[in-house]
């Protein structure tokens, strides 16, 4: 079958690899769409970062590069592992892409599995990947997604990643949330957060991204840092309070300054975007102001609820669908786009048929 293998930096090859063999316990996924995500970039453009480089093989997963990408997959069920009884060929499913100790408890009790020791995620750890034509994914790790189409069900696992960002912010319904950057994670974010009842204010230079936001429907307020002063827009509309909660989903300085400037007295900042450099902080501001500041990584326990604001119709993901491109264009008509002209598109999902 064939496959998208990370073997370093700026080096992703198109290759035939064997199918998994689907063992006991697992499901076997014929994967439907797989988009590409802000770390598979980050890996293509600066890593390894969460690619274990070759020779140096990963604790849990035993594998180095070359490895298969890919981790917001969507797909269908085509076979079911000894055991598995509570699915069936043919189930529409996402993956929760953890690849973690076999001792971790990864239940509802424990609501730090994802923070547990050596975490890593399948399609940058090893295990296989979205962006290949089958995997094998343990029972633990597989979301039915009923009548979603798989095309939507590709974004769950990113949606995700803003729902657990919501949770972390402790914000409710009648705040008002400032996100800094409308790139993928910001507008799901968003998407989130209207969904939840808040009212949500956008910065974002990029004027394709502002109009995203607005005609999507998960922004009740779009700013231009670039002509409008963020935190006076946020002033006139809190009546000179401020915001409740902010988001950074950019990894930009400027952006994070801002948000410090931005929020209420006793306001929360959540972290969401990965920095792959140092960043600064005006710790007389935190003190000051007594904000909380607070970062987040991928979700714990959020697949489900995050699949059921789909399936209520409280969050639309077709907007944030703005390309489908075979695994043999994924570099050229892929990674360069986001790369190079990150504006022009939100999400590109890779259908590995193609």
């Amino acid at each position: 079958m064939k496959a998208a293998r990370y073997y370093d930096r700026g080096d992703i090859r198109i290759e035939n690899i064997p199918e998994p063999t689907v063992a006991a316990g697992e499901v076997g996924i014929a994967v439907a769409y797989c988009g590409i995500c802000g770390s598979d970039l980050h890996e293509y453009v600066d890593g390894p970062i969460f690619v274990p480089p070759a020779g140096h093989p990963h604790p849990i997963s035993g594998e180095s590069a070359p490895i298969t990408l890919g981790h917001e997959m969507s797909g269908v069920v085509y076979e079911l592992g000894e055991g598995v009884t509570d699915l069936k060929v043919g189930d529409h499913v996402v993956v929760e892409p953890y690849i973690l100790y076999d001792d971790v408890d990864t239940s509802e009790n424990n609501p730090s599995y994802h923070l547990s020791k050596d975490m890593n995620f399948i399609g940058l750890g090893g295990r296989g990947g979205g962006l290949s034509e089958k995997l094998s994914v343990k029972r633990r790790w597989v979301h039915p997604v009923g009548d979603i189409p798989l095309d939507e069900a590709a974004l769950i696992e990113p949606l995700s990643v803003g729902y657990h960002a919501y949770q972390r912010s402790g914000a409710k319904a009648g705040d008002l949330a400032l996100i800094g950057g409308a790139g993928p994670i910001g507008l799901l974010t968003a998407a989130v957060l209207k969904a939840e009842g808040l009212t949500v204010v956008i910065s974002e230079l990029s004027p394709l991204r502002r109009q995203k936001a607005l005609d999507s429907g998960v922004a009740d307020y779009v700013v231009n840092p670039a002509e409008q002063d963020v935190v006076d827009e946020v002033a006139k509309l809190t009546d000179g309070k401020g915001a409740d909660v902010a988001f950074e989903c950019t990894s930009v300085q400027v952006v994070l300054d801002t948000l410090f400037d931005a929020v209420k007295p006793q306001g929360v900042i959540v972290v969401v975007s990965i920095w792959g450099h140092p960043a600064s902080l005006d710790v007389q501001k935190l003190v000051l102001k007594e904000v909380d500041l607070r970062g987040t990584i991928a979700y714990v326990n959020s697949h489900p609820a995050t699949i059921k604001l789909v399936q209520e119709g409280k969050v639309d993901l077709k907007p944030f669908i703005t390309a489908k491109i075979g695994l043999d264009h994924l570099v050229d008509e892929g990674f360069d786009t986001l790369i190079h002209h990150n504006e022009t598109a939100v999400k590109i999902l890779v259908d590995p048929k193609l």
